[in-house]
């Protein structure tokens, strides 16, 4: 018994040591790399085996990181709706076959014809066809969409698929509107908003979800942080409304820790919702985009990874799934900067090194 807990004490010192150092090399690349505030995680599918937040929740503050603080995901949302989407096709609210078309017939005869055959499945695989829109883009114009939120994502929905779609034949369409009308159908199939249904999902997986920015509901909470290191103000983005199922979404790191063991457990069989099996068609059914996940495959020793990144203006998000060895690294910042986006790799590689995965570059 004396031995056994000896061997525990040293496995608790050794671990405690071994995150110490961690956090001193994340905090040096963090200030090398001009990152006002830092947070990543280390997770199996049962434990945490690191998770810390440090610097700053905004440049040049007194404001220092909290492990609670929330971040916007960007992208990293498609992670969540794509699930979302899984989780109401298995309980027959929708299928992944179903048409835009089916459930929004009214939009039909002033659309191109080219986006009458678009499924649920082309909208969260980005197999349909569909150009690009960012945050950045003019048109249209807040004069043009009209309503409450939810009506306002119909309205540019609407608005976007009457434009003219020239475009080369290509395997994959990176399309945020995609995901704004994948959004769209789940509201119609259910008949709650896209807040509402990651609220719920939230309440089932005890995630806070929220929305937006995180200092426009608290202004001790990070503010973003542009190219130039200028802080976001808190503002009301209408644009971000109209991208909500697409790159909206904010949480905490710790909670979207346990989001990622959920993805972990059932990549392993352990969901009672969907099958091991249907966890990694989401993750690796289809080449280099499946559902809601990037994904690579490392030929010299039959690794996976899948993963996706976030970058909406003024944050930075990633996460890196790697199931063959049951670990998965998530990094979150509040700027968005190559600079910024080249420190994160090396902290990934730097995790990746000290928990015995894989390279992921």
């Amino acid at each position: 018994m004396k031995k056994l807990f000896f061997a525990f004490v040293l496995f608790i010192l050794f671990n405690s040591s071994h995150a110490q150092n961690n956090s001193s090399f994340t905090d040096s690349i963090r200030i090398k790399y001009n990152i006002p505030e830092l947070a990543y995680a280390v997770v199996s599918s049962d434990s945490v085996l690191e998770i810390n937040a440090l610097g700053y929740q905004r440049i040049n503050s007194k404001y220092k990181a909290k492990i609670d603080d929330k971040f916007r995901l960007g992208s990293v949302t498609k992670t969540i709706t794509a699930y979302l989407a899984a989780v109401l096709v298995k309980e027959r609210k929708i299928r992944w076959d179903t048409k835009f078309f089916d459930l929004y017939p009214e939009l039909k005869a002033k659309s191109q014809p080219s986006t009458y055959d678009f499924t649920l499945q082309d909208f969260i695989t980005f197999r349909a066809s569909m150009k690009t829109w960012y945050y950045g883009n003019e048109a249209p114009t807040q004069k043009e969409i009209k309503g409450n939120d939810q009506q306002q994502r119909y309205e540019f929905i609407a608005w976007f698929l009457q434009q003219e779609t020239v475009l080369e034949k290509q395997h994959i369409y990176w399309s945020n509107p995609s995901y704004v009308a994948a959004g769209l159908m789940l509201e119609k199939a259910t008949g709650k908003t896209y807040e509402t249904l990651v609220k719920d999902l939230g309440k089932n997986l005890n995630i806070d979800f929220e929305f937006g920015q995180p200092n426009l509901k608290d202004k001790n909470q990070p503010w973003g942080h542009d190219e130039d290191l200028k802080p976001e103000a808190p503002a009301l983005n209408y644009k971000l409304n109209w991208l909500s199922s697409a790159g909206n979404i904010k949480v905490s790191l710790p909670d979207y820790c346990k989001f990622i063991q959920m993805l972990l457990q059932g990549l392993q069989g352990k969901s009672k919702l969907l099958t091991a099996e249907e966890f990694n068609y989401m993750q690796f059914g289809l080449p280099e985009f499946s559902f809601g996940w990037n994904s690579e495959s490392k030929k010299n020793n039959d690794s996976k990874y899948s993963f996706h990144n976030g970058n909406p203006g003024t944050f930075l998000t990633k996460v890196y799934i790697c199931s063959s060895v049951n670990k998965a690294f998530i990094l979150f910042a509040n700027v968005q900067s190559e600079q910024a986006d080249n420190g994160l790799v090396l902290i990934l590689e730097e995790l990746e090194k000290k928990y015995g995965a894989p390279s992921f570059n």
